[in-house]
């Protein structure tokens, strides 16, 4: 019972979809009828409002890391379920049709939570990666291609194991990206996307 208790808080954490609420709150609409559709920080950035996006990566960030922290600190397990568990709720939140984001933050915030050198590494990655090509989705790929061999060097074999199950869904929810990456179609940041 209290291993479920721990799950679905975390689900409903992480089910929470900022980008969504933080664009209607702006009178913005709904950022699924916006750019690419997603509910992330990089849709919210094709408002044009910088602040806005900001605000939605922290915030997605954010609940990964405190959900984690806070299953943590009562210590009777149940962590790597809770990680998991606020990392599904953000792609898959029911409230949305189970069609949410693709957890590039919320797993940056996991990451930090579980171990901050894998966080921090994950993040430089993104960062560099995104400053010399200018692709969101491509310095998401790279991040969570390093996020596995860094959690591996860091911690246990049993985060490791979570990392790069969640860095696989992170390559599965970025399929499309990949197959617009390969054919020279991928919008760069600042660029509007496809509908």
């Amino acid at each position: 019972m209290t291993l479920f208790i721990i799950c679905a808080f975390a689900y409903i954490m992480g089910s929470i979809p900022f980008g969504l609420l933080l664009t209607r709150l702006a009178g913005l609409g709904d950022i699924r009828a916006i750019g690419s559709g997603n509910i992330g920080a990089t849709n919210v950035l094709r408002t044009g409002k910088k602040w806005l996006a900001a605000a939605t990566l922290l915030l997605d960030a954010l609940k990964g890391t405190l959900v984690v922290l806070w299953i943590q600190g009562y210590g009777h397990g149940g962590v790597f379920l809770a990680a998991l568990c606020v990392f599904l709720g953000h792609l898959y939140p029911v409230w949305l049709g189970f069609k949410g984001g693709k957890g590039v933050a919320t797993g940056f915030g996991v990451f930090y939570a579980l171990c901050w050198p894998v966080g921090v590494i994950c993040c430089a990655v993104w960062l560099a990666t995104a400053a010399l090509l200018r692709f969101s989705s491509l310095a998401a790929l790279a991040a969570y291609a390093a996020a596995p061999v860094a959690a591996w060097y860091f911690s246990s074999d049993q985060t490791a194991l979570l990392v790069l199950i969640i860095a696989a869904l992170v390559y599965w929810k970025h399929r499309g990206n990949i197959k617009r990456l390969t054919s020279g179609t991928e919008p760069r940041i600042g660029k509007k996307a496809a509908a």
